[in-house]
């Protein structure tokens, strides 16, 4: 059997290589970058985060969409697979916080070279360097014309991505490709990105908190909180808190959406209210502006007086019990409305993709035209960050291949 397999992505990369292992199957593998992996080259910062060694149960909350079809897929090769792939190929990895998996090197160069490894091994033939133009039916096969030429082929894999970062090759061919065999693509939202505001919080660009809480509300009611560390943007947040909070309301009304931040989530408003009370006392004699150093980073202080609407030269002996239960409040509810998601081309991920009704699970094969599969970012799956994403790609990539081996054995 010949077999195209659209992306160098991971998910295309194990299909690539597990379609491969039947003698009976003729693989190639085509990327329009002119090296494969580029996405995953800057993953994790360049550490690359490959998955997370974490409960089934604890995998399936971390992905927003696509959780019950992944069911499948994980069985088939789950987060300990992926371990066992890498170290039995001589690849050292370490588990850091929050189950993330990580090359014990911090270099995703050293991932990329082991995936390398795998498609020489298997015998794949990687096409880099030009683009595929179409695919078409072709009698019982497929006829897929590319930059240089066409081939029939008997079976195709799309894992061509999502529609983040194009500059990797991610610009949303695979839709096209799809939309053409009548395939529905769920509209690609960004995901893992960060969050424009209304606010004002320009004075605020760099500033990073640790240890804060942030959730987000729908027409006040809050529905999703994250803790942990998040970043001031020019025009608004970001940093881990958020990219997660980001994929929760990417398909929201967000109109009706706010984000609150908890600066001190440690402490009830009681608590906190006695601890103002004690800074108070300290700072009798000054100014409002200049008595909550020691509560919060100094550049933030303008902007929570801001909030809290109490004129900054106000003596701290001149304020009221009502003026400080206002800033207790604030310090717990700091809110930021008018929201809008940073552009496609910035997200970490997309959301969206062909839909997930139209594909069976266990094979990662069209319901609509047979012997035509869809792996990794292309289909409507994403998930959180901590390695979930790239475990995804390759599970789906993986039963993509493992269905194509199987059928070409079963055929002989």
């Amino acid at each position: 059997m010949r077999i195209a397999v659209l992306g160098g992505g991971p998910a295309g990369v194990f299909a690539a290589g597990t379609a491969s292992e039947s003698k009976n199957n003729s693989v190639v593998l085509f990327e329009k970058n002119e090296k494969i992996l580029k996405k995953l080259f800057i993953s994790g910062k360049g550490r690359c985060n490959i998955t997370n060694a974490c409960s089934e149960a604890e995998f399936i909350s971390n992905v927003v969409n696509g959780g019950r079809f992944l069911f499948s897929a994980l069985k088939a090769f789950s987060p300990s697979e992926t371990v066992r792939f890498f170290e039995e190929r001589g690849l050292k990895l370490k588990t850091e916080r929050g189950g993330r998996v990580f090359p014990a090197s911090d270099k995703s160069s050293d991932v990329i070279k082991t995936l390398e490894r795998f498609l020489r091994e298997r015998g794949v033939e990687l096409r880099a360097g030009g683009a595929v133009l179409s695919i078409k039916k072709h009698g019982n096969g497929f006829l897929v014309k590319y930059t240089g030429g066409e081939e029939c082929f008997d079976a195709v894999v799309i894992a061509t991505g999502g529609k983040s970062y194009p500059r990797t090759g991610s610009d949303g061919d695979g839709y096209r490709y799809a939309e053409s065999f009548g395939h529905t693509i769920v509209e690609p939202h960004p995901a893992l990105c960060a969050v424009r505001v209304g606010q004002n919080v320009k004075a605020l660009e760099g500033l990073s908190l640790k240890n804060v809480s942030a959730a987000v509300c729908l027409d006040g009611k809050t529905l999703f909180s994250e803790f942990g560390e998040m970043l001031f943007t020019s025009d608004g947040l970001s940093g881990p808190i958020i990219l997660s909070l980001s994929s929760r309301i990417n398909r929201w009304d967000l109109k009706r959406t706010s984000i609150k931040l908890d600066l001190k989530p440690a402490l009830s408003e009681e608590t906190l209210d006695n601890r103002v009370i004690r800074d108070f006392k300290e700072n009798i004699n000054r100014d409002f502006l200049n008595s909550l150093n020691d509560l919060l980073p100094k550049s933030l202080v303008p902007y929570v007086i801001d909030a809290v609407k109490i004129p900054p030269r106000t003596k701290v002996n001149e304020l009221s019990r009502e003026n400080r239960r206002r800033l207790v409040y604030t310090l717990k509810n700091l809110t930021f409305d008018s929201l809008e998601l940073a552009p496609l081309d910035t997200a970490i991920v997309t959301s969206g993709g062909v839909a997930l009704n139209e594909i069976n699970p266990k094979t990662m094969e069209s319901k609509l035209v047979k012997n035509l599969y869809f792996s990794g970012e292309v289909l409507d799956i994403d998930a959180l960050t901590g390695g979930f994403n790239i475990q995804a790609a390759l599970s789906t990539g993986y039963v993509a291949g493992q269905a194509l081996r199987e059928s070409s054995e079963t055929d002989c």
